[in-house]
């Protein structure tokens, strides 16, 4: 635990740093319109996931004439990190800020202190504050129910029509908004629809996908009748679809993910993954800098926007509409 706070510690201080100088050139920065600055905090700036977030912050950035600093830690853990970036950006005086917090409780009254102070939209994932001047994300309890229907459909062709056995949940870290709704989502539409689907297990990891692949491995191990899996976040997705295929289980273990990269792609491909439920980053990260715009000016905007979700299996990833989200434009 010493070496982890460590490292955290370190993030803190590095991400205190960066926003610093952010600060900095804010505050120095000319007051005309055509200089507006609104930074966009993501959770991970390594994950592909966010960074198609940023793709779509950055080409609204430049189709609206807009500054937009692109900022975040470089681990969804790293609450620490996000905070500071967040009290610093504010700090520089920004016509409003996009974030989207790494962790439901910590970040709430971060963002209610920063709303007092500027416009605050959210993106894809809540916090504990009723400060957001608008919130653009998956309704995440929607995208559970899909995923719940998805491997249902999954265990039903793999078993000759027959929806019924032991399913699994993995969730990547506990206390994240959109983790929880997805889990939500996911047990109530089991409960709801298919009786026949038994959960046996609701596992919580670390945000690693090493732990993932050791989580579904024991699973595996423990239930050779597994029928199915949940992974809910890409992370989680690319450890347990590593352990349906070193296990051989393509095929017969139905899994589902949350969102997609190359690898997940390629499950999906290779009939490792069974299907997976993506969001629309680029739009989250598009809208999210053009409703700030907005707000900014005094304009009214919505409260709440959901950003869909769909379903991708391997009959339908080649549609038009999925290949645009399962390829998107990054510059």
């Amino acid at each position: 635990m010493k070496f982890v706070t460590s490292i955290l510690n370190r993030r803190a201080v590095v991400a205190l740093a960066a926003a610093s100088m952010l600060a900095g050139v804010m505050h120095s920065a000319p007051a005309s319109a055509a200089d507006v600055t609104i930074p966009i905090i993501v959770k991970d700036t390594t994950s592909f996931y966010w960074q198609i977030v940023l793709a779509g912050a950055r080409k609204a950035g430049k189709d609206l004439g807009v500054n937009v600093p692109e900022l975040g830690a470089q681990a969804e853990t790293d609450v620490n990190g996000q905070i500071s970036i967040l009290e610093n950006a504010v700090a520089g005086n920004p016509a409003a800020v996009v974030i989207s917090p790494t962790e439901f409780k910590a970040l709430g009254k971060p963002i209610d202190e920063a709303a007092a102070k500027v416009k605050v939209i959210g993106i894809d994932s809540g916090a504990d504050s009723k400060a957001f001047t608008s919130f653009l994300t998956t309704d995440n309890v929607q995208g559970g129910r899909v995923a719940a229907d998805g491997l249902a459909a999954a265990i039903g062709a793999a078993n000759g029509g027959k929806v019924e056995g032991k399913v699994a949940l993995i969730t990547a870290l506990p206390g994240a908004g959109s983790l929880e709704q997805r889990a939500q989502g996911f047990k109530e539409e089991l409960k709801a629809k298919y009786p026949g689907l038994v959960l046996v297990a609701d596992k919580y990891a670390d945000g690693q996908a090493t732990t993932g692949l050791n989580i579904a491995t024991d699973l595996i191990t423990a239930n050779p009748d597994l029928k199915g899996i949940f992974a809910s976040n890409l992370i989680m997705a690319q450890g347990v679809g590593q352990a349906v295929a070193e296990n051989n289980l393509a095929g017969k273990l139905a899994l589902i993910g949350f969102d997609s990269d190359e690898k997940l792609i390629k499950f999906l491909n290779d009939g490792v993954i069974s299907g997976l439920v993506v969001q629309d980053p680029y739009r989250m990260g598009y809208d999210g800098i053009k409703t700030a715009l907005a707000a900014s000016k005094g304009e009214k905007v919505e409260a709440n926007v959901d950003t869909g979700a769909n379903l991708v299996t391997k009959a339908n990833m080649k549609e038009p509409k999925i290949d645009a989200l399962l390829n998107p434009k990054l510059k």
